[in-house]
């Protein structure tokens, strides 16, 4: 077998158009019987699809399980990779090392170890071979797969103390706990729309540890169920029921539960469109703003900030910041009411 010399970010793989990385790349070389020596090629057991990406097409096939799995198959044919052509995004895998090129001989990876990808499905070359099942409470495929993970590409090893589906749902949004941490300061106010979801809920549970005893965590949430849910989880100090779609009542409500103050902080875990000004309204001058979502279009909340006046901080939701995985595990250490949670939902 001749093995190949590929580019550390993977252009070799981009068949068009020629000239960009394989995320921005219309289709991609899914080719698995070549072998690069700076590849890692992984046989997949299961992908987390962005929660964006999973509800525009559940809601588009109707809930129908095997019709989001055709759909899947199409999207993955067409294009070499699993990038939703009306969200652009992705997921995540889990799976177990196949091949090491020679390149990478040195890393602390052998074949045979399972791993979970850190880098999007919407940039990796992806080639199923079926889908066993769709989850669609959980956004999980089980698959029968192969993958490649680039040069540049990061990957965790998969944790011995927690089963495999259960570091899957969390290393999946791992960037947005982290990312938290680093954004959120002791004293601040902080608004967490989507906050019942997997990001949500370790969002309020890493800005609860940093806002401090003087701090105010606030959830939005859609449904009562949902408030007791993150109270008896302990990770937030007040909630309101709102449609993040509503802007002007999310505001007034969010006011009204931080004594008539706007927030130092909202992030926003919504998993749908058109949420943006209900993340920025609320939010003082020199505010931040984190849009976790892939959902979120950086158009209209450029536009929408500027059209109230807002001169706030935007922050784009990289799904990378150094040490998110650690993170994001260790959370789940820490937190036997967010780990029993998360087993209960996911495992």
């Amino acid at each position: 077998m001749d093995i190949l010399k590929g580019n550390k970010y993977g252009t070799h793989r981009v068949i068009e158009p020629k000239g960009v990385l394989t995320q921005a790349a219309y289709k991609i070389d899914n080719d698995m019987s070549k072998h690069y020596s700076n590849e890692i090629i992984v046989d997949v057991i299961s992908l987390n699809i962005d929660s964006a990406s999973f509800t525009q097409i559940k809601t588009e096939q109707q809930g129908d399980e095997s019709k989001i799995a055709a759909k899947i198959m199409e999207i993955v044919n067409e294009r070499g990779k699993m990038q939703n052509p009306v969200t652009g995004s992705g997921g995540m895998f889990i799976g177990k090392v196949a091949y090491i090129g020679e390149d990478l001989k040195n890393r602390d990876l052998k074949v045979g170890d399972k791993i979970a990808s850190l880098v999007s499905l919407s940039l990796t070359p992806l080639k199923i071979e079926s889908i066993t099942a769709v989850h669609t409470a959980i956004e999980r495929v089980d698959v029968v797969a192969k993958a490649v993970l680039f040069e540049s590409g990061i990957y965790a090893k998969l944790p011995s103390d927690m089963s495999e589906q259960l570091a899957l749902a969390a290393l999946d949004v791992a960037g947005a706990p982290a990312q938290t941490r680093k954004l959120v300061k002791e004293g601040d106010s902080v608004l967490v729309l989507g906050a019942a979801g997997k990001s949500g809920v370790l969002c309020c549970y890493e800005a609860k540890k940093k806002v401090g005893a003087k701090g105010n965590v606030v959830a939005v949430v859609r449904k009562p169920a949902y408030i007791e849910k993150l109270k008896n989880l302990g990770v937030i100090d007040n909630a309101i029921i709102a449609s993040a779609t509503e802007p002007v009542d999310v505001l007034e409500k969010a006011l009204a539960v931080n004594g008539g103050k706007e927030y130092d902080v909202s992030i926003s875990c919504v998993n749908a469109p058109n949420t943006e000004m209900a993340c920025i309204l609320p939010v003082r001058d020199d505010g931040i703003v984190y849009f976790f979502s892939m959902a979120t279009s950086f158009t209209k909340a450029a536009l929408g900030a500027e059209g109230v006046g807002k001169d706030v901080t935007m922050i784009v939701g990289n799904g990378y910041t150094k040490n998110h995985a650690e993170i994001t595990l260790d959370d789940l250490r820490e937190s036997a009411a967010i780990r029993s949670l998360f087993e209960d939902t996911y495992n």
